[in-house]
């Protein structure tokens, strides 16, 4: 496919990035930092642009699936806003180009510990991840009420960091997913495979779903 991907430099999207190229897809990388990315792959084309300032649907035109790991930055003391504005843009840019396909980077914090509790509601965040959270938040809530995207918000599990890629991954909804020690974890490598799974081989078009170990 041609996909585009949003933020593909950071700290998830670059996992993405190299995922989908692996798997031989055409990317095109639309950063704010082309400098960040030093993979060279004939498959992959490097577009400087920031959705806050340029055309999303400029940008992503003629490609058959959009991948948004966006995020302004966990030191923007504007996050909150900016992610917001910058998800609004999105959303309106891909629904612009006639794009359907839509996947985005979600957070845990919306995930449920107990019925009607999210983690977000029981963990005490520093200001500017507690405002990221919440953007992410108002975005799954903003994608909720799509109708004309075939949207998918994939939620990592209370803990991801780079690791290994082992291929395997349990599946949840709207839940938290734990192991059998009580631990709540993916690598990013894995996070990554299971956004090309969805993304080739779609389970949950209009959803919310998560991964873990």
């Amino acid at each position: 496919m041609r996909v585009a991907i949003i933020g593909a430099s950071g700290q998830i999207g670059a996992f993405i990035r190299d995922e989908a190229l692996a798997r031989g897809h055409q990317v095109t990388a639309i950063v704010r930092h082309p400098e960040k990315i030093t993979v060279r792959n004939p498959s992959l084309t490097i577009v400087k642009a920031d959705v806050l300032k340029d055309k999303v649907d400029e940008l992503v035109k003629g490609h058959d699936a959009v991948i948004s790991a966006y995020n302004p930055g966990w030191s923007n003391p504007d996050i909150y806003n900016e992610q917001i504005k910058g998800y609004k843009a999105i959303i309106s840019g891909v629904k612009k180009s006639g794009i359907k396909r839509l996947l985005v980077v979600g957070g845990a914090g919306t995930l449920e510990v107990a019925p009607g509790v999210q983690l977000i509601d029981t963990v005490t965040f520093p200001k500017l991840v507690k405002d990221g959270v919440l953007a992410t938040r108002e975005t799954l809530y903003m994608l909720k009420k799509e109708k004309e995207l075939e949207w998918t918000f994939l939620s990592p599990p209370s803990s991801i960091a780079p690791g290994e890629r082992t291929g395997h991954y349990r599946v949840g909804k709207d839940q938290l997913l734990k192991n059998e020690e009580g631990e709540s974890k993916i690598s990013t490598q894995d996070y990554a495979v299971a956004m090309l799974d969805e993304l080739e081989h779609p389970q949950h078009i209009r959803e919310r779903f998560t991964v873990a170990y």
